[in-house]
């Protein structure tokens, strides 16, 4: 497709909404076409169920029951929103995708990353990332965001947050490993800095590419 299609991934309280929204005005000062999504969600029968994905009620949802439902979201999102964005040549700016399917619910829930691939083939087809914005963070502060986020916007979205410090090693690991085995796509950025230092790196990344 002559579009673009970037995605934004890392641990909870990383920052990526924040850096996504800086980096979508900068790109739309230049005056390019931009379309700003969210996995799961970005359209109306995501939303409903990000609702359920993310609901601490929600503590019985079985590990397949949640895969299907970040698939049915995803795919919902591809077919009415980012293949039809990129088909006219917009860049797409996604928060989350497929590599956030690898690694909480592969690396940390423990299913099997060629299932995964094969349900991502599935929903989305041959649509991969050009480019991915891996914002890194230690796991202390990415609970220390994580909580005062929740506690300043009273949210509900609070299911996986209440995973233990264990499974969130194996999510950071994941990403790591992600970045290791696809080098020219998944690149790494230090978010520790603040949100100004690390959005010029990532502009930094981007006008590079």
């Amino acid at each position: 497709m002559p579009g673009t299609f970037i995605t934004v991934e890392g641990i909870d309280g990383c920052g990526k909404s924040t850096q996504l929204s800086i980096l979508a005005r900068k790109l739309r000062e230049q005056g390019i076409d931009v379309v700003e999504t969210v996995e799961p969600g970005g359209t109306l029968a995501g939303r409903e169920i990000r609702a359920i994905l993310l609901d601490p009620r929600q503590h019985a949802l079985n590990a397949r029951t949640e895969l299907l439902l970040y698939f049915a979201s995803r795919a919902q999102n591809c077919a009415e929103v980012i293949a039809p964005a990129l088909a006219r040549g917009a860049t797409v700016l996604c928060d989350r995708f497929t590599d956030s399917t690898i690694v909480y619910q592969g690396a940390g829930r423990g299913v099997d990353e060629a299932t995964i691939r094969q349900l991502h083939q599935i929903a989305c087809g041959s649509l991969y990332p050009d480019l991915t914005l891996l914002i890194d963070i230690d796991l202390e502060t990415s609970l220390a965001r994580a909580l005062a986020r929740n506690a300043e916007n009273a949210t509900r979205e609070t299911r996986l947050e209440e995973e233990s410090h264990a499974f969130f090693e194996r999510v950071r690991d994941g990403y790591q490993r992600l970045a290791r085995a696809e080098p020219e796509r998944v690149q790494v950025i230090d978010g520790r800095a603040s949100i100004e230092v690390v959005a010029e790196r990532i502009w930094s990344v981007v006008t590079h590419r």
